[in-house]
């Protein structure tokens, strides 16, 4: 794995993830209560021995290259680094990235200086973990110019995916970007080639490329700087590249998840809480995902009840009722409240003793959720201030709306507070 480099794709401005996204790259979206997105494909590459990493951004890069300079670092003894490279201009580029195959092509120059075989090419906005080392080793037995991971996938879901077909070598003959109608009747295939029952086969009969890619490394560099005007891998570099390379298909069968919208990021959030046997865990000792190390204290619990739920490091919670709902570090919930199927962020620091104090006397809103608050699907981000006897339950079932100055918006019926934001005593959302 020494042969290979590591790019992740930080994506765009994000506008799909939108507020979560308004102060932060789409990388650095805090996930699991004490995780970042950006956490989930670095971790997945060190733990396929894939020590140099580079993550590709273009907004709100500041959290993003904070947390990774205090979790990534390693020792000296190693060629290994996770570095973060933001758009720039130069001379000899005056634009901002236009797309994914842009964003790497403005920076090839740097990587090209590695002694390496391959290029791996990954999105920062999935959920899923994957050894890579396999995805490598198909790769180089297959004699691949590109290597794609795919998916089954039901028709249901197909149009938001690139498709691809294959043939019975497992070759990709045919590649379309999200096709919708008669287009995404042509890419209908017999998936028992991938190893499905014909049971599965029916129910899943689209293959979708996951978005993750092996280039060879001439192969890569050919096809950015033959065409300099195709600005994306999936609607242009690969669509292209499957007339005359050998573009092959790496079945993944694991769980995986697209969470770009906020009720995938909402829905793949709670499932985490799931019992017996949540659909992504992230207890498994043998492939562990990284973060940054906080030391912070245990949680503290006064007298709640908390059913199905996940609770971070240094919360302090009394006397109030969880469900279904996911805590992250440093949240403070004051006594009465009600969380339910709910998302909580919690906090970027402590608020000191004396200044809660000071702030409920001056009728200010502390840090945190006040006393006696209903919280309803939603999702609260970090540092929110929430006053006492607040209700976010969007009442009247609202889908979408934007709220700003009052510091929420509503997407797919799920109430965003922003970070940052106050809600006074008393609201109703």
């Amino acid at each position: 794995m020494k042969k290979v480099l590591a790019i992740i794709l930080g994506g765009g401005a994000g506008t799909r993830l939108y507020p979560l996204t308004k102060l932060r790259a789409k990388p650095a979206v805090p996930v699991a209560g004490k995780y970042r997105l950006i956490d989930i494909p670095v971790s997945n590459c060190i733990n396929s021995e894939i020590y140099k990493i580079y993550v590709l951004t273009q907004f709100n890069s500041a959290s993003l290259n904070r947390h990774i300079a205090r979790a990534y670092n390693f020792a000296g003894f190693t060629e290994g680094f996770v570095e973060v490279l933001a758009a720039q201009q130069t001379p000899d580029s005056l634009n901002w990235f236009q797309g994914t195959a842009d964003a790497v092509r403005k920076y090839l120059w740097l990587m090209e200086e590695w002694d390496i075989d391959e290029y791996l090419i990954l999105s920062g906005d999935h959920l899923y973990r994957m050894d890579y080392r396999e995805f490598v080793q198909r790769h180089r037995e297959t004699g691949a110019d590109i290597t794609l991971s795919v998916l089954p996938i039901d028709e249901r879901r197909a149009s938001d995916f690139g498709l691809v077909k294959i043939d019975d070598s497992g070759r990709v003959i045919n590649f379309s970007e999200k096709p919708k109608g008669d287009a995404l009747k042509e890419m209908h295939v017999d998936t028992t080639v991938l190893g499905l029952t014909p049971e599965q086969a029916q129910k899943q009969p689209y293959i979708a490329s996951m978005g993750i890619y092996i280039f060879k490394k001439e192969v890569l560099t050919k096809l950015l700087n033959e065409a300099s005007e195709r600005t994306d891998f999936g609607k242009e570099i690969i669509p292209e590249a499957a007339n005359n390379h050998n573009v092959q298909a790496y079945l993944y069968n694991g769980y995986w998840e697209d969470i770009g919208t906020i009720e995938a990021f909402y829905d793949a959030n709670l499932a985490l809480t799931k019992q017996p046997q949540p659909p992504f865990s992230f207890y498994d000792e043998d492939a562990p995902i990284y973060t940054r190390a906080r030391y912070l204290p245990p949680s503290k619990v006064l007298d709640c009840q908390i059913t199905e739920s996940m609770i971070g490091e240094g919360c302090i919670i009394k006397k109030c009722r969880i469900e279904h709902s996911v805590l992250g570090v440093r949240s403070r919930i004051e006594a009465g409240c009600v969380i339910q199927d709910s998302l909580l962020m919690g906090a970027d620091f402590y608020q000191p003793f004396a200044e809660r104090q000071s702030d409920s006397q001056s009728g200010e809103i502390p840090l945190g959720i006040g006393a006696n608050t209903t919280i309803r699907r939603a999702i609260i981000d970090k540092n929110a201030r929430i006053g006492s006897d607040v209700q976010i339950i969007n009442k009247d079932n609202v889908q979408e709306a934007q709220r700003e100055n009052q510091g929420f918006h509503i997407k797919s019926g799920i109430v965003v507070v922003l970070k940052n934001a106050v809600i006074p005593d008393g609201t109703i959302i």
